[in-house]
Order: C-alpha cells, then sequence, then structure tokens
C-alpha cells in the first residue's frame, strides 16, 4: 500500500521504517526539502526496536507523494501543520484516509475547514500521540524507543470513523483504540503536561547542552507535578463529559503491563532549548487546553503558569504562537463539542 508521509523528522522516519518493513511503500515528502535530502540516495538506519536500512521513496513535490497513495498521513511538530495541510489539501482525493500523527491543537478541524471549501470530505484521523517513540540522530538515521502497545484515535467526521480505523489497522495492526470525537482523543494526549514539567525542572541542562536521560531526570518531585497539571487535564475532559486516562494509565497503555520505570532503550532529553518539547507543547498543546478550560470555567492554573514562565525563559509571548487553533467570541461549548463530531461547518 503506497502511503504518503508529509515530514522528514524522526516521527516521518520512524513511521517510513515501519511501514517498510511490513510491505507498504511509503513515500516522504518535507516542505523544505532539507529533511530527506540524505535519503534520496540512501536507506535509513534504524535502531532500537526495529534495526536495519530500509530504502524509501523521496518525493520532490506534495502532489507527487499523495497521487496514488491510500493514506497520507502529517508527520511532523505543529508548528508545520498548517504549512504542510494548505500544501496538501488541494491533492487530496475522496478514496483517501489522512491520519495525523499526532494530533495537537485541534489541527484536524483546521484540514477539515480546508477540505469542506472544495466540498470534500474525507476521513481525518487524529491519533492521541505518535505511534512509535524516535529519534533522528542524524540526516539518514532513526533511533526507535518504542513502539506504543495501544494508541487513542479519533475520527473527524465521526461518521467516516469505520475508514478511518480500517486503514489504520491495515497499516499498523491491531493497536488503536477508536474514540467518541475528536475533543476526546485530544484531551487524552498527555506530551504538553509531562514536557511541561520535565523541561521546567531540567531546563538548564537543555540550555547547556547536557546530555540527559529523561527516565533517571524525571525525579519524584517531577511526578508530583506532573500529577498536578494532569489533573487539570482530566477536570477540564470531565467538564466536557469526556472519559479520559490520567497520565500514569497512559504510560502503562505505552508500556504494556509489568513494565518498570528503566526503559530497555535510553531516552536523551532534549539538548537545545530549540526542542519541540517547549516551541511545540507550549503553544499548541497548553494554550488550546487554557481556551477550553476559559469555555467551560474550569481551572487551568499551572497550564498558565507554564506558559508565562516559559514565555519569560523565552522571552517571547508564547500565546501569539499558535496558527492551528483559536475560539470564536461567540462559541459555547456544545458547539465545540458538536464541531468536534462533525467539522466547523455544522455550526
Amino acid at each position: 500500500m503506497k502511503v504518503a508521509i508529509l515530514g522528514a523528522g524522526a516521527a516521518a522516519f520512524a513511521l517510513a521504517v515501519l511501514l517498510k518493513r511490513d510491505g507498504h511503500d511509503p513515500v516522504i515528502w518535507s516542505p523544505s526539502g532539507e529533511g530527506s535530502a540524505g535519503i534520496a540516495t540512501t536507506p535509513i538506519r534504524a535502531s532500537g526496536v526495529i534495526e536495519g536500512e530500509f530504502a524509501v521513496t523521496v518525493a520532490s513535490k506534495c502532489a507527487d507523494a499523495i497521487k496514488g497513495a491510500s493514506a497520507v498521513i502529517v508527520a511532523l511538530p505543529a508548528m508545520g501543520h498548517r504549512r504542510v495541510m494548505d500544501a496538501a489539501a488541494p491533492h487530496l482525493g475522496v478514496e483517501q484516509v489522512v491520519i495525523i500523527s499526532a494530533h495537537i491543537s485541534f489541527g484536524a478541524l483546521y484540514l477539515d475547514e480546508l477540505l469542506t471549501a472544495r466540498g470534500l470530505k474525507v476521513p481525518i484521523v487524529a491519533w492521541n500521540t505518535t505511534l512509535l517513540r524516535s529519534r533522528k540522530p542524524d540526516s539518514v538515521s532513526c533511533r526507535i524507543a518504542t513502539l506504543r502497545k495501544r494508541v487513542d484515535i479519533a475520527v473527524l467526521p465521526t461518521r467516516l470513523a469505520d475508514r478511518g480505523l480500517a486503514a489504520c489497522t491495515a497499516l499498523f495492526g491491531d493497536r488503536f483504540n477508536l474514540r467518541s470525537d475528536l475533543l476526546a482523543v485530544s484531551l487524552s494526549n498527555v506530551n504538553a503536561q509531562g514536557h511541561m514539567a520535565l523541561c521546567l525542572a531540567n531546563f538548564t541542562r537543555m540550555e547547556l547542552g547536557e546530555v540527559w536521560d529523561q527516565s533517571s531526570c524525571s525525579t519524584p518531585a517531577i511526578a508530583r507535578l506532573v500529577e498536578a497539571i494532569d489533573a487539570e487535564r482530566v477536570a477540564l475532559a470531565a467538564a466536557f463529559g469526556v472519559e479520559v486516562r490520567s497520565a500514569k494509565e497512559h504510560k502503562l497503555q505505552t508500556h504494556g503491563a509489568g513494565a518498570t520505570a528503566a526503559a530497555k532503550i535510553v531516552t536523551y532529553g532534549p539538548a537545545s532549548v530549540d526542542s519541540r518539547y517547549t516551541l511545540e507543547d507550549v503553544p499548541y498543546g497548553l494554550i488550546p487546553t487554557i481556551m477550553l478550560g476559559r469555555l467551560t470555567g474550569t481551572p487551568t492554573h499551572l497550564h498558565q503558569a507554564g506558559v508565562d514562565i516559559f514565555s519569560a525563559l523565552y522571552g517571547r509571548d508564547f500565546s501569539l504562537a499558535n496558527d492551528l487553533f483559536s475560539l470564536s467570541d461567540t462559541m459555547t461549548a456544545g458547539d465545540f463539542q458538536k464541531a468536534c463530531q462533525d467539522g466547523l461547518e455544522c455550526l
């Protein structure tokens, strides 16, 4: 099965490796072309839970990557989602399925709006997190730490959920939990909360470029902070009538029963302040949570504190950095929940 992968970072490389290993035909397209230049003539060298060399096709144009693909996967940090969705939307067809890995900041609504303008509805599958935990050490390598056992997904619009789930299963096997709607799966994403606590407590390590292990640096104090931040997310979900797993339960889903704190493969923390753990998760993860908190009257004090502290650390206003998601002044919680089921045109 041909699969277009839009992006050329660690997530894109890991997905390409997994798909190629399992007999599919992944085609990578990079918006700038820089991230994919190294693998145009050289196989991806994979290490970790998947080992080997995997030659994949690189497309020079977005249209070429999408043409004839059964599925199209958006696999890059949220800072690039709008650019990629703008490029992809004119070329998508009714027979295709779009997967967003990992969905953040309600980007599925943005893409749905672009497609609605064309009179087109396709299943847009939102993953609550990446299927693989991976790093890209250099331009041709991918280090895969984890292939997740279960991932929550939602499909927009919900009436196309069966098609979306079937596509994911055909490509990656039976490892997906279908949730009720986009809101449920978005509120299941725990990355922003976990990364906020980890980076706040280890920021000087990042700034000094130190090599540090996330597991050993996730001390009991950080665990308590994660739990406190996560409690705000869980309360917000409850305000919408949505059940979500806690961060602890999410960790169990990722690693499986009997998993210990010591990972089989060390996962290093960011060695630079130019990290998606902050530059992506603060504006695209924390900010939407705060917006939804205001919509429902749910306190999100720790989320707001995180945004304010990171804004001070970086000397920029992260509240202005999100180009995907905003709420209209007249939208109610009920309006937003309906949009997460049927798309914005239902309002």
